[in-house]
C-alpha cells in the first residue's frame, strides 16, 4: 500500500522518541563472543539487523537485503552537548534570564550579538552573567565552568516562543543536550571479512565501542562514589566520544584515530564533501559497461568514430537476441568465446539464467541455442557500434557525445583531433570515459541526439565548436596560397592518400591548390569572409576564388564555411567535409614537411638595427615622462594623481614600441616562416608570439600595472631606491632568440606566475559556481507550450531564452528561417 507524504519536519529527536524507535539498550562492549557471533545487547546485536547470509533479523525475521535493519539506544550516565549545536546552546543561555527565562535582546530585530544583550533581566531585574563558549564544547558563566546537566535544565525551562526568536523552533531546547544516543542499524556500518579472515569494522562501530566504554566506566565511578576530578574527567572524555561520533575535524581538539593513525570518519564526512555520500553514491554512481584509458590522436579517423583498443572491445559486451536474421553471427560469436574477436563472453537461457561462456560449455551451448525463444548473447563490441564517450570535467552538453566504434590495436582510445574542441581535451596524458548503452532505445537516443556531428554548433552561441585545428589549418593554408600549384600526378597521388578515389581533375599540367579543395566545397555555397579586409575570402559558387582557408574559414569556435555548410544541408554534410577536407590538409602537411626552427625567426639586419633604435627611443621617451615628473612640469589626466598620471604615461609609451616591432616584424619575416604561417593562418599562436620570440618581451605587468612590488622603495636590490626606470619596473627590451638578463627573467617569470595563479584560481571557482548555477536549475525544462516550467509546474519563462530561439538551430542567435526570409 502507497502512502502519500503531506509533510517533513525537520529537528532534534527527543530521548523519548529515541527510546520509542530503539527495538534494544546497547550498553556491552564486546562485539562478537569467542565462537565469532555478535554478542547480545553489543554494538552489532543480530536485533539490530543482518549483514551475513543465512542469518534471519531478531526483530523483524528478514534475511540480508530484507531487513533494513533498525536502531538500538545508548543511555548516557551524564548528559553531554550536542557538538554541533554549541552556538545554538551559547544563545539560549546568554539571551534568556537565568532566573526567569525571559528574553534579554535589547532590539529583537537585530541579529544575535554581544553588543545586543541586555545585561539585566526587564521582567524580574536580575543582574546577567555573559555565557562564555570555549570551543568546541565547554561553557563558562562568570568564569565558572557550567556543567552539561545544568545547561539541560535551564534549556528545559525556556517558553517555546522564546526559543523560537533564539532559532530553534519545532523542537524543545533540552534535546541540544543529549542523555542518549542512537545506534545505527548494522547495515548502515556492516563488517568485511579481511583475506585472513579477521572481521575489520566499520569506523561507526569503533566509535559506539569507544563510548559504550566510557559511558560503563563512568557509571561504575558514579555508583563508587569516586573523587569529583575523576568523574569530571571521565564525563569529559565521554563527551569528546560522543562529539567525534557526529563531527571529527573540530578544531582544537585532536581526531579520534584508528590503531593505523588513520582518523576516523564520523557521521557528517560520511555525508558532506566531494567523497560523502550525496556527490560520491547518489548524484553519480560508479557504473559497468563503462571503460577508461589515456586518448591519442589519429587523424586517419572520423570526427564521429572512436578508436576502442582490442582488449576493451573484449571486455565490453552488447546483449543481442538471437532471431532468425542474426543467428549465423550470434553463433560465430559464441563459437570465437571470450579468447576471439569478435566473439561473447555470456549466454543469457529464456529462463533469465546467466551463463559465461567457456572451453568446456561452449559445445553444449551452441546445440541449445534457437533462434526467437529467447536467448541473448553478449557479444564483444564491434565496428560500428554506438558508444558514449565523455571527458570530465563535464562541463557542457558536448562533453559527452555518441560516437561509432572502430576497434584498434593497441591500449589507447584514438580521436580525430579536430573533435577535441567540444571535450576540451588535449593528448598530454588526458584519459576518456566510454560508455556502452545496454538497450535499443538508449542506442537509438545516442544515434539521434548525441552524434558529434549534430553538436558542430554550440548552443552557446550557435556558431561552430567543431573545426580544423593546427596541422590541418596550416596544411590548408599552404596549400590554397596563390603560389601553391601541384602537378596533375602530384594532385592525384595527395587525393588517393587521403583516400578519394573518385575525385576527377581538370585536364591540365598543372593544379592549383584552391582548385583541388574547391571539389569537396558544394556548388551553391557562396559567401565572403572578412569583407574589404587583407584576409578577405571569397568563395563563389563552390568555388575558391580569393584568399586563403585559414582559421577564420575552418576553425573551431569561428569556422564560417563550417556554419554555412551546416545552414544549408545539416550535421551529416559538415561531418563528411571535417573529414574529408582535413585528410587533404594533414596529408599535403607531411608531402610538404613543416617545422620549426631559429631560422625562423630570423630577420634583416637593417630590421634588427631598426628595432634597436626604436626600444632606445621609447627607453628615452619613458625617461624623459620621469624627468618631466620628478620636476613638476607634469599635469595630472583628469581624475587621476600625479603618480597615476606618470605610470599610465610611462606604460602607454612602452606598450607602443610592441605594436610597431611586432608590424616591422610581420613586415621583413621570410613568408615561408613556420612561425609566421602559424601565426597568420590562426593554426596556433599569434604575431604577439612571434614578436615576443623574434622582437622584444616588452612590458611585464602584475595587476596591469609596471611591477611595483618586492623590495622597499625598490624591486630588486639590482636598483637604486626610488628608481622609476623601464628596466627597475619590469621592461625587457630582449627577445627570446636573444636571451633574457637575470633581472629580466626574473621580471617575467613573476608576471608568468601571476598569470598562472589567476587561471587555476579563474578554473576553480567558475567549476564551482557552475556547479552551484546547474544545481539549481536541474530541475527546469522547456514544455510543449514553449513555456520554462520548474519540476511544481511554474512558470519561470514564458518563452525559452524570451525569445524562443535554440541557439544551436540558430545562426549566431538568429533563426535560420529568418534568414531564409531576409
Amino acid at each position: 500500500m502507497t502512502k502519500k507524504i503531506e509533510k517533513l519536519d525537520f529537528g532534534i529527536l527527543s530521548s523519548e522518541k529515541l527510546q520509542e524507535i530503539a527495538v534494544k539498550e546497547i550498553n556491552k562492549a564486546e562485539v562478537y563472543d569467542a565462537d565469532g557471533f555478535p554478542v547480545e545487547d553489543g554494538v552489532m546485536d543480530p536485533a539490530l539487523g543482518v549483514i551475513d547470509p543465512g542469518m534471519t533479523c531478531q526483530t523483524c525475521g528478514g534475511r540480508i537485503r530484507e531487513c533494513q535493519g533498525h536502531f538500538g539506544i545508548i543511555r548516557l550516565s551524564r548528559p553531554v552537548v550536542h557538538v554541533l549545536y554549541t552556538k545554538k546552546v551559547r544563545n539560549l543561555l546568554r539571551f534568556t534570564c537565568t532566573e526567569c527565562q525571559s528574553l534579554l535582546i535589547k532590539d529583537e530585530d537585530k541579529s544575535l550579538r554581544k553588543s545586543n544583550l541586555k545585561t539585566e533581566c526587564p521582567e524580574c531585574g536580575e543582574e546577567q552573567e555573559d555565557i562564555d563558549l570555549d570551543k568546541p564544547y565547554s561553557f563558562y558563566e562568570g568564569g565558572n565552568e557550567i556543567k552539561p546537566d545544568e545547561i539541560r535544565e535551564r534549556l528545559a525551562m525556556i517558553p517555546e516562543e522564546n526559543a523560537a526568536v533564539l532559532g530553534v523552533e519545532g523542537s524543545d531546547p533540552k534535546n541540544l543536550v543529549l542523555t542518549h544516543v542512537p545506534v545505527p542499524p548494522v547495515t548502515m556500518r556492516p563488517s568485511i571479512t579481511l583475506e585472513t579472515g579477521e572481521r575489520s569494522e566499520d569506523d561507526i562501530t569503533h566509535k559506539l565501542v569507544d563510548i559504550i566504554r566510557i559511558n560503563k566506566r563512568l557509571q561504575n565511578n558514579i555508583e563508587i562514589e569516586a573523587p569529583e576530578f575523576i568523574i569530571d574527567d571521565l564525563w569529559e572524555l565521554l563527551q569528546y566520544h560522543v562529539s567525534t561520533l557526529f563531527y571529527n575535524d573540530m578544531s582544537g581538539v585532536p581526531p579520534a584515530r584508528h590503531r593505523s593513525g588513520r582518523s576516523l570518519k564520523s557521521l557528517i564526512e560520511r555525508v558532506q564533501g566531494k567523497e560523502g555520500r550525496f556527490r560520491q553514491n547518489l548524484i553519480g554512481k560508479r557504473v559497468n559497461f563503462s571503460a577508461r584509458t589515456v586518448i591519442s590522436p589519429d587523424p586517419n579517423i572520423g570526427i564521429n568514430e572512436v578508436g576502442v583498443p582490442k582488449e576493451i572491445a573484449q571486455k565490453l559486451s552488447i546483449a543481442r537476441k538471437v532471431n532468425e536474421r542474426n543467428y549465423d553471427e550470434m553463433i560465430e560469436a559464441v563459437e570465437n568465446g571470450p579468447e576471439e574477436h569478435p566473439g561473447a563472453n555470456y549466454v543469457f537461457h529464456p529462463d533469465g539464467r546467466r551463463r559465461r561462456i567457456t572451453e568446456e560449455n561452449k559445445e553444449e551451448l551452441l546445440e541449445m541455442i534457437e533462434p526467437g525463444e529467447g536467448w541473448k548473447i553478449e557479444r564483444h563490441l564491434q565496428d560500428e557500434d554506438v558508444v558514449l564517450f565523455n571527458r570530465q570535467p563535464s562541463l557542457h552538453r558536448m562533453s559527452i557525445m555518441a560516437h561509432r566504434v572502430r576497434v584498434l590495436p593497441q591500449r589507447t582510445f584514438r580521436i580525430n583531433p579536430n573533435v577535441c574542441a567540444p571535450y576540451n581535451a588535449d593528448f598530454d596524458g588526458d584519459e576518456m570515459n566510454l560508455h556502452v548503452p545496454q538497450t535499443e532505445e538508449a542506442r537509438a537516443e545516442a544515434e539521434e541526439l548525441m552524434k558529434v556531428q549534430e553538436h558542430a554548433k554550440s548552443p552557446k552561441m550557435g556558431a561552430p565548436i567543431l573545426g580544423m585545428l593546427q596541422d590541418y589549418v596550416s596544411g590548408l593554408y599552404l596549400l590554397t596560397r596563390g603560389d601553391t600549384e601541384l602537378t596533375q600526378e602530384e594532385a592525384f597521388n595527395l587525393l588517393a592518400e587521403a583516400g578519394e578515389h573518385e575525385k576527377s581533375l581538370p585536364d591540365q599540367e598543372t593544379i592549383k591548390g584552391e582548385d583541388l579543395v574547391s571539389l569537396f566545397i558544394p556548388d551553391d555555397i557562396s559567401l565572403t569572409i572578412n569583407e574589404g579586409e587583407d584576409n578577405e575570402l571569397v568563395i563563389e559558387d563552390g568555388q575558391l576564388v580569393k584568399g586563403v582557408l585559414d582559421e577564420d574559414a575552418l576553425g573551431d569556435y569561428g569556422g564560417e564555411i563550417i556554419q554555412q555548410l551546416n545552414i544549408e544541408y545539416g550535421s551529416d554534410k559538415v561531418s563528411e567535409f571535417l573529414n574529408r577536407v582535413s585528410r587533404i590538409g594533414s596529408v599535403y602537411l607531411t608531402r610538404r614537411g613543416f617545422s620549426i626552427s631559429l631560422d625562423d625567426l630570423e630577420i634583416p639586419d637593417e630590421a634588427t638595427e631598426e628595432i634597436n633604435e626604436l626600444i632606445q627611443n621609447t627607453v628615452g621617451n619613458a625617461e624623459e615622462v620621469i624627468e618631466r615628473y620628478r620636476g613638476d612640469e607634469m599635469e595630472a589626466i583628469t581624475g587621476k594623481t600625479l603618480e597615476e598620471t606618470r605610470e599610465i604615461k610611462i606604460t602607454t609609451t612602452l606598450n607602443e614600441v610592441f605594436t610597431d616591432i611586432g608590424s616591422i616584424i610581420e613586415d621583413e619575416i621570410d613568408e615561408d616562416s613556420s612561425a609566421l604561417v602559424m601565426a597568420d593562418s590562426g593554426a596556433r599562436g599569434s604575431m604577439q608570439n612571434v614578436t615576443t620570440m623574434a622582437g622584444l618581451l616588452g612590458q611585464n605587468s602584475v595587476r596591469d600595472q609596471r611591477i611595483n612590488r618586492g623590495y622597499k622603495g625598490r624591486t630588486t636590490s639590482h636598483f637604486k631606491k626610488g628608481e622609476l626606470s623601464p628596466k627597475a619596473h619590469g621592461f625587457v627590451s630582449s627577445s627570446i632568440l636573444e636571451g633574457l638578463d637575470a633581472q629580466e627573467l626574473f621580471f617575467h617569470q613573476m608576471s608568468q606566475r601571476k598569470a598562472l595563479m589567476d587561471k587555476s584560481l579563474r578554473t576553480k571557482t567558475s567549476g564551482y559556481m557552475y556547479r552551484r548555477v546547474s544545481n539549481s536549475l536541474q530541475d527546469l525544462k522547456v514544455e510543449y507550450d514553449q513555456t520554462v516550467r520548474n519540476a511544481e509546474g511554474e512558470i519561470i519563462q514564458f518563452r525559452a531564452g524570451e525569445d524562443g530561439v535554440d541557439p544551436q538551430k540558430s545562426d549566431r542567435g538568429i533563426l535560420s528561417t529568418e534568414i531564409q526570409t531576409d
